[in-house]
């Protein structure tokens, strides 16, 4: 089992934004001023230390804020609050991996807060993160993945991630990372190809190679992860063209018929995509007999899934009368 940090953040923030409260581990709680007040001081002491002139006392701190961070959204608005955001970004520049893997997974703990997101971006912390995900160690990386993702629900980091070259290493991790590597890959790209422009660097940086593999290697689990990008990026005539290869139609294919509910939900809603500005998609498709598969989808599919076969079976209706 591989841990999604990006998918429990995403979760985190939820809960934040729905005024939900997840069950919490039993600490002994104490509603003592005097604790919280202490509580207040330790806080102030270590994002002091996080300047410290000593490497050791700043590692030690980051360490704690990062795990302070990961409790609970009151500290992640008390270390804001203290000023910890700023020193944290700065320590994104050291040339010590254990700091800058404490540093970035403080970063993503702390833009779990929806305003942390915009004082995080303020701050200067794009260019850093991206920084550590093209260097960084493994967790490192990946943990850079999930906080980009989590920056990326502001539309305008959106825009800020893909002008700072955050795509580019991302889709190498999608690539080249472990399996939670290209889970948070997968998920920032999805959010990030949200932004039209961005659809485009992705597709330049090479997107689609490694997408594919995703959709062709099943072991992996990632198959609806990847035929959602697909369909962002089916919006983007660069994408059609990139993507609309017989192979690729084949596979949709072979995914409607022996898929998954929601693989065949997916890989319909992509084909729906591809064949509504290029008929010649649905001609491939119907030579790869995709007929049969969308009359059986459109019956016992997915609700969404029968709305697009549906749609698609209307649109080959016309293109055969044209």
């Amino acid at each position: 089992m591989a841990p999604n940090y990006a998918l429990k953040n995403l979760i985190l923030q939820w809960c934040e934004n729905n005024n939900f409260e997840l069950p919490k581990k039993h600490v002994p709680a104490s509603s003592d001023p005097e604790t919280s007040s202490e509580h207040q001081e330790k806080v102030s002491s270590l994002v002091k230390d996080l300047s410290s002139s000593q490497l050791e006392v700043q590692r030690r701190a980051v360490k704690k804020i990062r795990m302070l961070s990961k409790e609970n959204p009151e500290n992640r608005i008390l270390i804001a609050n203290n000023g910890g955001i700023p020193p944290i970004v700065q320590l994104l520049s050291y040339p010590d991996s254990k700091i800058l893997e404490h540093a970035v997974t403080a970063l993503l703990n702390l833009s779990i807060d929806e305003n942390n997101k915009s004082l995080i971006t303020k701050g200067g912390a794009v260019p850093a993160i991206i920084g550590v995900l093209n260097s960084g160690t493994t967790e490192a990386r990946e943990n850079s993945a999930a906080a980009l993702f989590s920056l990326s629900m502001l539309d305008e980091n959106k825009v800020t991630i893909g002008l700072s070259d955050g795509i580019p290493p991302l889709v190498d991790l999608l690539q080249n990372g472990t399996v939670r590597g290209k889970k948070d890959a997968a998920t920032a790209l999805f959010n990030l190809s949200l932004n039209h422009s961005n659809k485009g660097r992705a597709i330049d940086a090479g997107i689609v190679t490694p997408l594919l593999h995703l959709v062709n290697d099943r072991n992996l689990g990632m198959v609806d992860e990847a035929l959602s990008i697909f369909l962002l990026l089916a919006s983007h005539p660069e994408g059609r063209n990139e993507i609309g290869q017989l192979s690729f139609i084949e596979t949709l294919v072979e995914l409607m018929k022996d898929g998954t509910p929601k693989n065949k939900e997916c890989a319909t809603s992509v084909l729906l995509e591809l064949g509504s500005t290029n008929s010649s998609f649905m001609l491939a498709a119907l030579q790869f007999g995709v007929y049969e598969n969308l009359v059986e989808i459109s019956k016992s599919g997915t609700n969404r899934a029968q709305r697009k076969a549906n749609s698609l079976l209307q649109l080959m209706s016309k293109a055969e009368h044209i």
